[in-house]
This record gives C-alpha cells, sequence and structure tokens, in this order.
C-alpha cells in the first residue's frame, strides 16, 4: 500500500498559490483494507474514504470506462494492481495528473510541470472527449488563473470543440451545470470563462441566453463598448473584483437578457427589455435548477436596474413601487445586494470607472429613511383600513425625504 498526494495542491503549489485542499490516491489495497486501518468511506459512485485523523480524502487508484452518454456514464475499476499512472491517465488536464510520493518526489508522466511553466491547460488522453463535463471545467481553469495568462492548448480547445458538437453537453445534468457555472462565476475573472465557451460553441448549447447578446448594439453614449455581451461580461467581472457573492455575480450575469430578444428595428435602444428579460430568466433558471436566493437576486435585478439608474428622475410613486417590488422593507440585506447588482452594472461600461453613480446612496438613503417609520403605531391609527394607512404614510414620509434630499 502506497499513499501519493494529487491534483490540485500540488498543482498550486508549483504556482505558488495557497491550496488547503489535500487529496491522495492509495496503490496496492482494497477497500476492505482501506476501511480495516479506520478509513470512512464516503464514496457515492467509486471508493473514497476519509482519514480517521485529518479527514482528508483518499481515493483507491482506478481506471474507467466509457458505456453512456453523459458525465455519469462511467464504469470505474478499482483494484490493487492499479498503477499510478494508470489513474493519473484517466484525469482532464496534465497540470492535475502531477502526484507527489511521500519523500516529495514529483510523479509526472504527462509532462504537467512543463505545461504549468508554460501556462498550458493541455488534456491527458484522447479519452479526454469522454466526460463533456471538462468543457466546463477548461473553461473554469481559464477563469481561475487568468492572472497567470494560462491558454488551453490548440489541441485541446479542438476536442473541446468536438465535444460540443457531439451533442454530449446536452446529457449533462442541469446540476452538474450549475455546480461548474457557479464556480466558474466565482473565479478571479468570470469572463474568460464564458470567452472559452463561446470560443468552441459551447455557450451556444449550455447557456444560449447568455450566448446572444453578443452581437447586440446598445446606445454607444451610455454603453461606449456597444456590444450588450461585452458590456455584460464587463459588469461580472466588476462584481469578481469587488468579491460579491455567487447571487450577486449571477444577477450581474443575468440582469439584461431582454437585450437578446429585442427587434432589430429598435436596436440599439431595448425598450421594455427589464420586463421581457424577466421571462427569459425565469426559463434559464428553471433549466439549470438555480438556487432560490440567486434567482430571486437576479429577477429582481433583471426587472428593476432601469428604475434603479433613474431613481433621482422617478416620481415618488415610482421610487416607491420599486421599493415594495422589491420587497426591500422586509427583505433589506437582499435590497443592497440588489444596489450593489446596479452598481456593477453602472462600472461595468468602457470609460465608466470614475463617473459617479449617485442612485447608490439615494436608494439606501430611502430605505432607511422608511425602516424608521412606525408600522405599529401606523396600523393602530385606522384600523378600518391597516394596508391604505400604511400605503399612505409610506408615500408621504418618502414625498418627504425626496423634498428634503433635493433641497440640499
Amino acid at each position: 500500500m502506497r499513499v501519493f498526494e494529487v491534483g490540485g495542491s500540488i498543482r498550486d503549489r508549483l504556482l505558488g498559490l495557497r491550496n488547503q485542499d489535500m487529496d491522495y490516491v492509495v496503490v496496492g489495497s482494497t477497500a476492505e483494507q482501506m476501511v480495516s486501518k479506520g478509513f470512512k468511506p464516503v464514496g457515492a459512485d467509486f471508493p473514497v474514504f476519509l482519514h480517521p485523523d485529518t479527514h482528508a480524502e483518499y481515493a483507491l487508484a482506478r481506471t474507467e470506462r466509457k458505456t453512456a452518454p453523459g458525465y455519469q456514464g462511467f464504469v470505474f475499476h478499482t483494484s490493487a494492481d492499479v498503477t499510478l499512472e494508470e489513474d493519473l491517465a484517466r484525469r482532464d488536464f496534465t497540470i492535475n495528473a502531477i502526484a507527489r510520493d511521500t519523500d516529495g518526489t514529483l510523479i509526472d508522466p504527462y509532462d504537467g510541470v512543463s505545461d504549468l511553466n508554460a501556462r498550458l491547460l493541455r488534456h491527458v488522453g484522447e479519452a479526454f472527449v469522454e466526460d463533456p463535463v471538462r468543457v466546463l471545467r477548461g473553461a473554469r481553469f481559464v477563469a481561475r488563473f487568468a492572472s497567470l495568462g494560462f491558454q488551453i492548448a490548440p489541441e485541446t480547445k479542438a476536442l473541446m470543440q468536438s465535444i460540443t458538437q457531439s451533442g454530449e453537453l446536452d446529457h449533462l445534468v442541469p446540476e452538474r451545470v450549475w455546480q461548474e457555472l457557479s464556480r466558474g462565476l466565482m473565479e478571479a475573472v468570470p469572463s474568460r470563462m464564458f470567452d472559452v465557451l463561446r470560443e468552441c460553441g459551447a455557450l451556444k448549447r449550455l447557456l444560449p441566453e447568455i450566448d446572444c447578446l453578443f452581437g447586440v448594439p446598445q446606445p454607444a453614449k451610455s454603453h461606449p463598448e456597444i456590444d450588450t455581451g461585452v458590456h455584460v461580461m464587463m459588469v461580472v467581472d466588476y462584481a469578481a473584483s469587488k468579491n460579491h457573492t455567487l447571487p450577486i455575480r449571477f444577477a450581474a450575469l443575468g440582469h439584461d437578457l431582454g437585450k437578446g430578444t429585442t427587434p432589430q428595428k429598435f436596436w440599439p435602444r431595448h425598450p421594455g427589455h427589464e420586463e421581457s428579460g424577466v421571462r427569459i430568466l425565469e426559463g434559464m433558471c428553471d433549466r439549470l435548477r438555480v438556487p432560490t436566493d440567486c434567482r430571486d437576486l437576479a429577477r429582481m435585478a433583471s426587472r428593476w436596474h432601469g428604475d434603479a439608474h433613474a431613481a433621482l428622475q422617478l416620481s415618488t410613486e415610482n421610487v416607491l413601487a420599486m421599493i415594495d417590488g422589491t420587497d426591500a422593507l422586509r427583505r433589506p440585506v437582499r435590497f443592497h445586494d440588489f444596489v450593489d447588482v446596479c452598481v456593477c452594472d453602472h462600472y461595468g461600461r468602457l470609460g465608466f470607472a470614475d463617473v459617479p453613480y449617485p442612485p447608490r446612496d439615494f436608494l439606501l438613503a430611502a430605505l432607511a429613511s422608511l425602516q424608521a417609520l412606525d408600522f405599529s403605531r401606523i396600523a393602530k391609527s385606522d384600523a378600518n383600513d391597516i394596508p391604505g394607512a400604511i400605503a399612505r404614510a409610506k408615500f408621504e414620509h418618502l414625498q418627504q425625504f425626496i423634498k428634503e434630499r433635493k433641497s440640499t
């Protein structure tokens, strides 16, 4: 029985990056022997065990064989005679197929160290095409290592295009697509993931709602970058630069989907794209089974971001409609997130890095002002029409707030 450290921890250490997730592969052992040594089995598809003390993951060396379409269409084989090199051969990229012996010696049968130095993502073998999720993983790694200048090797990109054209991506379960997409959104430069997916044709298959935004023009005065797809990528990258949460980043991605369906006769304007975007967003979220927190914030951003940008010019009725429509008084934290999405939308434009965004302070101050109302007292003032009394109080209070704001 021999134990080797494998995968991302070695890769990141060689790149000078921190990685606290340690994975190990065990050669020359069986599941029964692992259990007898106190390891806890946790693998659903193949034998993976948790160390009894450190709780690090230890997987038995294995090989795999493709038997059906999709990510789950594999049969795994583990036995004491599976070698380390055979185990490494089934991995996706050479930079993830490096092992380290207990004495510190690197085992690198597929030249992963050379590819690390060359900043290349290169597939280990031709079996790469058997697993469609590797298209997403490759795109995600480019986003993660964008600051280091990683590129996908031409021959690997060709295989990613082949996977896309084969229809294998259509067999991915929604949860797996969302898992990789959400991870990619949380990388340092998420736009690079979408760039790679577009280049190999996968974005059109997986996220047609995003793919169709590229090439759609916007007014040059408010959007010097013009292209809607480029703008959305800038918004997502700005959200990443501020270390925003996944719901904010996903809302940044989905805030302008309506522009992809604007009739060309209206270009470069997009009247009503906020409302039409909500319907498109709902369909995308249903298909990917997007978590509720991400879906709700994205829906809010799609519907109300235009009103937020124009908040200082809106009537009291319209400002209150936005606050009520976003359920801001009951969900103030989410409203703050919504405002953050709008800030990202503002700064995710060419040449707007130094242009102030007054609606942010206005909207947050308006909410804080309304939160100061004593709704219990207001309800008691008119027991026969409590909703009406509260609505009138909010309107009058907000009207006064806006009046005082304009006078200062």
